[in-house]
């Protein structure tokens, strides 16, 4: 189904998109247990001296925009991340946590917090470039096809981490609260200086994937497509499948495991405008900040649940689908 592959469809899906953005902005910075009107908060926001009380201003500035941003800027940076290593792989079912990625994290920090919960951001960024790279050894070792061969790498090492997250939570004694709730992701503590290196972290992937969209396109019809056509392959490959996990281990450092996103962004967007890179990747960035920031926005409603819950609970009933009809298609 690509019912807006053509211009008009595609202009009319993007003003879609750019509404719903809008209506997450808004509805993230007006809700809360402090009501507050769409006026007093554009004065907190663009005045350097607005009228409000110190409480309007700290619940805006330090509160409600941090969380904002951290929650676009991860959605982004996790969607873009999934339409990346789709392309580059191959492989319908890449995302960033079907590498390792997300397991790695998880791993660090149950150990940084099961040690005494001490730098345990680093620990994770740390624990997910350690999978990434232990998945890309065990794909070159195993001599099989690049496509395939990544993903099942992936999941060996996602398999054996996650052994060890359930072996540190047994140990844990008081502290698997802390580990439990880690793993399932939140934005609730999120800071302005988190915020805006995660928005920096998708503008960069998104711009490099942008410039490469072309490239990219060549790279899904086949290597020797994209040899005959003088596409830098390798090097195509290698900077932007280095970007997608760099970006995506931060984010799961400094937000927790938030599945999903990365594997049902892409496709929704794919049904809709066609398997065409550079229209993908742009309203794969769009469509990942309002997944997420929506995601965001139920969690804290329904009581400040941790939003990986949220993504989980939408994602994977999604994920089931795909891997029927790849199934059905012969993948």
């Amino acid at each position: 189904m690509t019912g807006a592959s053509g211009r008009p469809g595609r202009r009319l899906f993007f003003a879609g998109l750019l509404l719903l953005l809008g209506g997450a902005v808004l509805w993230r910075l007006l809700a809360g247990d402090m009501p507050l009107s769409p006026a007093a908060v554009a004065e907190i926001l663009l005045s350097p001296s607005p009228a409000a009380s110190p409480q309007e201003i700290l619940v805006v500035r330090s509160v409600r925009l941090p969380r904002l941003l951290a929650s676009l800027g991860a959605g982004a940076s996790l969607a873009v991340s999934g339409a990346v290593l789709q392309g580059v792989l191959g492989n319908p079912l890449a995302e960033p946590y079907t590498l390792g990625i997300a397991a790695g994290a998880a791993f660090g920090a149950s150990l940084a917090i099961s040690l005494g919960g001490i730098w345990v951001s680093g620990a994770a960024f740390a624990g997910a470039l350690a999978a990434l790279g232990l998945a890309l050894l065990l794909s070159r070792l195993s001599g099989r096809g690049e496509q395939l061969s990544m993903v099942l790498s992936g999941i060996v090492v996602s398999s054996v981490l996650s052994a060890g997250v359930t072996l540190f939570k047994a140990l844990a004694d008081e502290r698997v609260s802390a580990i439990v709730l880690w793993l399932m992701g939140s934005f609730s503590g999120a800071s302005m200086r988190e915020a805006g290196a995660v928005c920096a972290g998708a503008a960069l992937l998104f711009g490099a994937a942008l410039w490469w969209g072309r490239d990219l396109d060549a790279i899904s019809l086949g290597e020797n497509r994209a040899v005959f056509l003088g596409v830098e392959e390798g090097k195509i490959k290698t900077v932007l499948l280095v970007l997608a996990s760099l970006t995506t281990a931060f984010t799961a450092a400094s937000f927790g495991i938030i599945g999903f996103v990365g594997l049902v962004g892409p496709h929704l967007v794919r049904l809709v405008l066609g398997p065409s890179h550079r229209p993908l990747l742009a309203a794969s960035f769009l469509g990942g900040a309002v997944l997420l920031a929506g995601a965001d926005g139920l969690a804290r409603s329904l009581g400040e649940l941790p939003v990986g819950v949220i993504t989980a609970l939408a994602g994977g009933p999604v994920f089931c689908w795909i891997l029927v009809r790849e199934r059905g298609k012969g993948a």
